[in-house]
């Protein structure tokens, strides 16, 4: 699980709850666990909450805040607790530390001040962003058509990831309406997507991994919903939710988006630290991969976190040569699949991974290295990555009719 620090929030002022509320669920690194609008109330909060750290505001009652401030200290120590006031009182600012909070903080906030005290409690609790210590990493998943195998690229790399003991990797099929991960692992999920979405207000990290589904490899499910109506409560802003959510939960997150390239499957991409766009060498993936890759970078830059894998490489017939392909695209290819229908016949139809089903198979191989190189922190520099992609704005405009003339 990536280091996320787990917070609870105390202030009987609806204003100010609400502003603190707003900062704290926009920041990657932070999951609001609870909020309470009530002093009394906040020590039961943190006994079943148990969380990192604690937020109490005092100006609805400095004094009894202050009290609360103290009790806790001796009764929940594990909990950081940070003091937050309009005051900037000596006195008060004083009181406050001597019954135990770690930080004060004067209102209103800045997101940069937050976040630097958040992040001095997090090196305090969890040590230096190091080793066992990353953020999440977020592999959205596209094809360049359907059919050239991005569910079982998505689904079989999220195993082999999920088989490093020092992983936790969870799986999201975004295909909300023909979505099949839940056919590729053999499972009968007893929660959806949807289920999520409807709830995403009462759950916390606990029970959102009782709301998914284990399977033997180590990889957790949350598939698509299974009625199609059931989809019209799904939309950009819950998926943000869901995946931010996702993110205090886990190390990996794998999204096997649908080919409609709908708001919520752009909200997802946006999401994500990497793009993985499965295509194949025939002229209609090409194309398409192009026509993507023309809008993408008009979407804040998504084409950035693209890499272009090819799939089925080494089909004999209909296949345009990988030479042709780099030359077309004007970018390298990140990785080669080798076409291996048989196995992946038997993979899909047993519901059994290929780490299980074939883990020697040339295919099984090629998924190990996409996850080894995906999951590397090395990247081209962005200068040169620029010189390489410039070229293609030119080449990309031929695939479409009256191109040549202009």
């Amino acid at each position: 699980m990536s280091n996320v620090l787990r917070i609870a929030l105390v202030d009987p002022n609806d204003t100010s709850r609400n502003q603190l509320k707003g900062m704290l669920v926009g920041m990657d690194t932070v999951w609001l666990e609870a909020d309470c609008s009530r002093y009394e109330f906040y020590p039961d909060v943190v006994e079943q909450t148990n969380p990192d750290a604690g937020v109490v505001a005092l100006d609805a009652n400095p004094d009894k805040a202050i009290e609360l401030i103290q009790r806790l200290s001796t009764s929940a120590p594990e909990t950081s607790l940070l003091a937050v006031s309009e005051s900037t009182d000596g006195h008060l600012i004083l009181r406050t530390i001597r019954a135990g909070a770690k930080e004060f903080l004067t209102l209103p906030l800045t997101k940069e001040e937050l976040s630097s005290t958040l992040d001095r409690i997090s090196q305090q609790k969890f040590g230096a962003n190091e080793g066992g210590s990353r953020p999440c990493e977020v592999i959205a998943v596209a094809g360049a058509t359907g059919g050239v195998g991005t569910t079982s690229t998505a689904v079989n790399l999220g195993c082999v990831l999920a088989a490093d003991p020092q992983n936790s990797v969870a799986l999201v099929d975004l295909d909300l309406a023909l979505g099949d991960a839940d056919v590729f692992l053999d499972s009968i999920p007893d929660y959806t997507l949807a289920d999520v979405v409807q709830n995403i207000a009462r759950l916390d990290i606990q029970l959102l991994k009782r709301s998914l589904t284990k399977h033997s490899s180590g990889l957790y499910l949350l598939p698509r919903p299974v009625e199609l109506h059931d989809t019209e409560s799904i939309n950009g802003d819950s998926i943000r939710k869901v995946i931010g959510l996702l993110k205090a939960s886990f190390t990996h997150l794998v999204i096997d988006l649908s080919k409609t390239y709908s708001q919520v499957d752009i909200a997802a991409m946006q999401c994500a630290s990497r793009i993985v766009l499965v295509t194949q060498l025939d002229l209609p993936c090409l194309r398409n991969v192009v026509r993507l890759m023309m809008s993408f970078e008009e979407m804040d830059n998504l084409q950035d976190k693209v890499e272009i894998i090819v799939n089925r490489a080494g089909l004999d017939s209909g296949q345009i040569s990988l030479k042709k392909a780099k030359e077309t695209l004007g970018r390298e290819i990140f990785a080669l699949l080798p076409n291996d229908y048989r196995t992946m016949v038997e993979v899909r139809n047993n519901g059994v991974p290929l780490i299980i089903q074939a883990p020697k198979a040339a295919i099984t191989q090629s998924i190990r290295d996409l996850a080894a190189k995906l999951d590397s922190k090395t990247h081209a520099p962005a200068q040169e990555k620029e010189v390489a992609e410039k070229p293609a704005a030119n080449k990309w405009k031929k695939f479409w009719p009256g191109a040549a003339k202009t």
